[in-house]
């Protein structure tokens, strides 16, 4: 039986220009969240993912699915140690618990946008990264004491959003 509609629960509408939205810079990519798990009770988060050519995340995995929808650029995802290259229009789904990471192997900005399910790596990378004022604003510049910091944060907090750097 499918439950009542909840009437605490509103419509949502996402754009990655809304001065409300959320920016952050994340080794140097900037991340616009777009819907948080607060916003679905927990179900998923919706991030507008801009990175820079070679940019991209450390080997990690954890134990939510991810759903990658390329928009502009390449990115060269390496999944279980294999390397598979995917353009605009094509969508990557990563299975919890699956080891990977990825990379901008474009020459140019890339651009992406991941749905992970459950929630939660909206959380995480508010809590990690900077916030910045606009998809286009500048990455921080950031001292080696200030980037070390970072790693720690992000290393620290991980196990509680259920991830793990390899």
């Amino acid at each position: 039986m499918i439950p009542a509609d909840d009437p605490a629960r509103s419509l949502t509408v996402a754009n990655p220009d809304d001065p409300a939205t959320t920016y952050i810079s994340l080794v140097g990519n900037t991340y616009a969240i777009l819907i948080t798990g607060e916003q679905t009770g927990g179900a998923y988060c919706l991030i507008d993912m801009r990175v820079p050519d070679g940019g991209g995340p450390p080997p990690h995995r954890h134990d939510f699915e991810e759903m990658f929808t390329i928009l502009e650029g390449e990115i060269e995802f390496t999944f279980r140690g294999e390397r598979h290259t995917v353009g605009a229009g094509s969508t990557v789904n990563i299975p919890a618990n699956a080891p990977h990471h990825f990379r901008n192997v474009s020459g140019a900005p890339a651009r992406m946008l991941c749905m992970c399910t459950p929630a939660g790596q909206d959380e995480y990378f508010t809590r990690i990264g900077d916030a910045v004022a606009s998809m286009d604003a500048p990455p921080p510049q950031l001292s080696p004491d200030d980037l070390a910091e970072r790693r720690r944060r992000a290393a620290e907090l991980a196990p509680a959003y259920r991830s793990e750097f390899l």
